[in-house]
């Protein structure tokens, strides 16, 4: 047991530090993220140490359940590449623009604007997409319009955090954890709807309190030229299609007998399929493609294996049994919440999600929904809490921006400390 917890802790400490001090080395012409080589080395040391074995290994990633972590990933990875394809387009660019270009007015119908624009497009699509399109904008709106940046790029990663809990694609662990106790896509929402709503007002009322002062400062810039338009009609109705197309199989996936990551691959793969005859037949380039591939969070796959098989190791030791003892002594959903917040703060919320789908067996369907509401709004506490502050703080990085971590925490406690206490009580509420 304590080989395996040793082996735990040495993992999640070296996730941190390379976050912090190292998240990418260069090999030649490639680029790479340390996380999930610290990640890879955990799991090497819990095969190494004869932990875990490759037999149970196996089993568990070529296991006919809905915890397979390879199910996932194809059906996150779908996923992605749907959002990037209407991305690529210049979709999500362009109704940016166009929605702020009408509120430009004044900052506190910008401040408006943004909130309600990212938190419906995340619903439909996911956080790390919307974080990934509107940081860029919002770095260069703001600097064209002489305004401080601060108030927007953090409203925009708190929206964007909040409202991916209202449907199970919102977020990667979500679907982890939905997907491993069977909850369907309807269940999912009618449950996490309400908790959703209530989140999200209460961040966006605090946010606005935060940042009041800042947002009475009147815009400069007079006029804003719009710089994006949509770069091919069909491939843009034909990227819509597919991802609205997909958002109605999901909600139907249970009563149609279609598990998740089918029809999700499946849409995927027609939509490129489509995509790459429309382009040889107009003889365009195919760029477009590779683009999107390209962007595809493929460094996924290694870190979630990775931390599946760590958490398979700690698990198989013991130290879960442990662990759940303690949490079930409180209310789960407070318990279950709280300790999921704080821990993906610790070792990133995917991470966290596969080390609480093995502690939420058995806790109820409380605590299965207080840990996915962990996973996303433990994203506000601190940069290293998602790969999406991650991300974030890298574009900002690439915009010159200065965004302290002592600055993040600051605003990360006074907005997620209370969503996540309002959340949680709605949710105790409805179960």
């Amino acid at each position: 047991m304590y080989v395996s917890l040793i082996i735990l802790i040495l993992t999640c400490a070296l996730i941190i530090f390379s976050v912090l001090v190292k998240p990418s080395i260069k090999i030649g012409g490639v680029t790479l993220g340390t996380y999930w080589l610290s990640a890879l080395l955990g799991a090497s040391l819990m095969l190494i140490f004869g932990v875990i074995d490759f037999n149970l290994v196996w089993q568990g990633l070529t296991s006919n359940t809905a915890v397979n972590p390879i199910k996932i990933l194809v059906l996150f990875i779908s996923m992605t590449l749907l959002s990037v394809f209407l991305d690529e387009t210049g979709f999500f660019s362009y109704l940016a623009e166009k929605i702020l270009h009408k509120a430009k007015t004044g900052q506190k119908t910008l401040f408006f604007t943004l909130y309600i624009t990212v938190s419906i497009l995340t619903v439909f699509t996911s956080n790390d997409i919307i974080i990934l399109t509107f940081t860029p904008f919002i770095c260069f709106f703001c600097k064209r319009a002489k305004i401080d940046p601060v108030p927007y790029l953090f409203t925009e990663f708190v929206a964007a955090n909040t409202w991916s809990m209202a449907l199970i694609i919102g977020n990667p662990t979500n679907i982890y954890l939905a997907s491993n106790f069977g909850i369907s896509f309807f269940d999912y929402l009618s449950i996490m709807v309400l908790p959703t709503v209530c989140g999200g007002l209460t961040s966006l009322l605090i946010l606005y309190l935060l940042f009041k002062k800042m947002l009475s400062k009147p815009i400069q810039a007079s006029e804003f030229e719009l710089k994006h338009q949509i770069k091919d009609k069909f491939l843009l109705v034909l990227g819509l299609i597919h991802l609205l197309g997909c958002i109605i199989l999901l909600a139907i996936a249970s009563y149609i007998n279609l598990e998740m990551w089918m029809i999700c691959l499946s849409l995927a793969v027609s939509e490129s399929v489509i995509a790459l005859v429309y382009l040889i037949v107009k003889k365009q380039k195919k760029h477009f493609l590779f683009a999107t591939f390209r962007r595809a969070p493929y460094e996924l796959i290694p870190f979630v294996v990775s931390m599946f098989i760590v958490v398979l190791g700690v698990t198989k030791s013991g130290v879960t049994d442990k662990i759940i003892t303690v949490l079930s002594g409180i209310e789960p959903i407070f318990s279950y919440g709280i300790a999921s917040y704080l821990t993906a703060n610790l070792i990133n919320n995917i991470p966290m999600s596969v080390l609480f789908a093995n502690l939420s067996v058995g806790s109820g369907t409380g605590a299965v929904f207080a840990s996915i509401v962990g996973s996303n709004l433990g994203a506000l506490l601190t940069p290293i809490g998602a790969l999406a502050g991650i991300m974030w703080c890298n574009l900002l990085k690439i915009h010159d921006l200065r965004f302290s971590f002592n600055k993040f925490i600051k605003y990360g406690v006074l907005v997620s400390v209370p969503t996540l206490i309002v959340t949680l009580c709605i949710l105790f509420v409805i179960l």
